[in-house]
This record gives C-alpha cells, structure tokens and sequence, in this order.
C-alpha cells in the first residue's frame, strides 16, 4: 500500500469574472481593429513609418485577442478543474461559475483520455469504468464501482466467487490528477487487493450457535471493514470511499455441491437435536400428567414401553400405523 504523498496541496487558480472578461476581449479586438485601420489611413498619408507601426500594433493586437479566447473556462455544479502552467500546478477551480483564466493554462485529467476495461485474471468477468468525464473536467459526483464477481479465499481456504459494489466520489481533484496515474484505475485495482485480502479473514460461515464472524452472517461487519481498508488504501488518490457493499457471494463451483451436501446434514443434524428435545418433553408430560392424575398405573417396564412408542411416533419421519390391542395389556 503507498504511503508516500506528494507534496501537491490543492489550492484555489487565479481567475477571473467570465462576463467582464467576455465583454473586455471583443473591446480590445475593436481597439485593436481601429489602430489597424489609422495605421492604413497613415500609410496612405504618406507617414509610412507611423503607419507602419500602428499596422503592426494593431495585428499584434488581433493576435493577442485571439489567443486570450481561449482563457474561458465554463464549469457546472459537482465539477472541477485542475490547471497546470507550462508544466507547473496553477490552482484548481471547484465552483461552479463562468471564469476567464490564463490562456496558456491547460487542464489535466487522466481519465478523459479514454475508456477504461480492466480485465479480471481470476475470472472471465470485467470491470468496465467508462471515462465520460466532460473534456479536461474532474467530477465530483458520487459514483459506482462495479466490481463483479472474483474468487478468492476465505479463511479456511475455500474457494468463493464475492463481487461487491463501491460508492465513491472525488474530494480532492488535486491529489486525483497528481498522486496517481489514474485514479479509476487506482481505485478498481485496490479494490480487487481489499477484497482478496478481508475475505482470507473470514469463514465463509459458521456454526449455527458459533459466535465466530463470518462473510454470509456478519454482512455489515464485514462491508465497513472492506470500507474501512479500501478507504485508507485510496486515501492518495483524493477519493473517498461512501461506502462498501457486497452483490455476490456464494461457494465457488468446484465445491459448491460438497459444500451443500455438508450443509444439508447440519441442518438435518440441527432439525433432530430439535425433535428429539421435544420429544423427550412431550414423554416426560405426558407421564408427569398420568400419575398425577391417577389416570392409569405404570409399572416401570411399562413406563420404558409407553416411552419408547412415544418417541418412535413423535421422531419417526413417516406417520406411524398405530396397532390396537383389544385383550388386556397384562
């Protein structure tokens, strides 16, 4: 996991109102085209030098205009913009507004370059991040990270095919342009590590009366220690981890029959403990309820009789063909 941070502060770029600079430009570019002409007119005067000089004053103006239309910069809610200058980090615009900025000022954001498909080594399954950031613009926006499905580990070594779904948002754009080379990337990649790495942690269950956490039982426990971990692996990036929530989870398929064979029998085993612990009340009340009522007397080889038909009817897994004897019991 990277430690190390660059030493990028997120700072506020100079800028300026969008509509005075809107109004200013094509004042200059009047100016500009008003110079040019008098400088003709001198020309034609016969003040060639003069003239001259304005000719090339008015141009160079007409240039300048043109470059500083390219200083306008239009940003929308949940939107920011990194600028860097010649090479160097200029400031970060992140409200919303229309602003005019230095024109050799040019944007940066590794994402906007094009899509991205990561493909998963464990599976045949696909991590798609779309880059469809508007031009050189960071989003601050919460997005969502499908991170399919993938087979790791669990605790005792099982197989498990776990897919989960992050929810995350930029809150640093600075750290996200700098820190990283891509910061969607950066992000699916340790998500895939954070998940391998909570599931060896956890049984994929446990006992019914076990008080051991597990990935099928303890849902909640196990998402915020995946929100948990995930956050401070992309704390570099400037993202921020909302939250964490598992879509998928269930044994992989070369043990998934043995694993519900397995948990068959427990809860055949569970099912039995439960009958015969009923039975046995049941036995035990119905004797209780016999003798203090005087209803009939039972000698103990009778009692043992009595109490073996009473479990074989109350345990037996088909209805029981009761026999009716019509003589005396002695």
């Amino acid at each position: 996991m990277l430690k190390e941070e660059m030493n990028y502060e997120e700072k506020e770029a100079k800028s300026f109102n969008g509509v005075i600079a809107l109004i200013a430009i094509p004042l200059f570019l009047v100016i500009s085209i008003c110079i040019m002409s008098f400088g003709i007119i001198q020309m034609g005067n016969g003040f060639d030098g003069l003239g001259s000089f304005l000719l090339i004053l008015g141009i160079l103006g007409m240039v300048v205009n043109f470059i500083l239309l390219f200083g306008f910069k239009i940003l929308n809610p949940k939107e920011a913009i990194v600028l860097v200058l010649f090479g160097n980090y200029y400031g970060t615009i992140k409200k919303e507004g229309f602003y005019w900025v230095n024109p050799f000022c040019s944007a940066v954001n590794p994402t906007s370059s094009s899509a991205i498909n990561i493909s998963k080594s464990s599976s045949a399954d696909k991590t798609d991040i779309s880059a469809n950031t508007s031009g050189k613009k960071v989003s601050l926006k919460a997005m969502t990270l499908n991170n399919e499905k993938q087979k790791v580990n669990d605790q005792l070594g099982n197989p498990i095919i776990i897919g989960v779904v992050v929810i995350w948002k930029v809150v640093d754009a600075t750290k996200a342009v700098f820190n990283v080379d891509n910061y969607k990337t950066f992000l699916s990649i340790q998500c895939d590590s954070t998940i391998r790495n909570v599931a060896r942690l956890y049984p994929y269950d446990v006992a019914e009366d076990g008080d051991e956490k597990s990935l099928r039982g303890s849902s909640q426990e196990i998402a915020d220690k995946l929100k948990e971990e995930l956050q401070s692996r992309v704390d570099i990036s400037g993202i921020e981890v909302t939250e964490v929530r598992i879509t998928h989870l269930s044994y992989a398929p070369e043990i998934a029959a043995a694993m519900l064979q397995r948990q068959q029998a427990e809860a055949i085993i569970a099912a039995r403990k439960k009958i015969v612990e009923g039975a046995v009340s049941m036995v035990e009340m119905a004797l209780t309820n016999l003798s203090e009522n005087n209803i009939v007397t039972l000698d103990e080889e009778r009692k043992a009789a009595m109490v073996s038909n009473l479990l074989v009817v109350l345990c037996g897994n088909k209805d029981a063909q009761p026999i009716v004897n019509s003589g005396s019991i002695y």
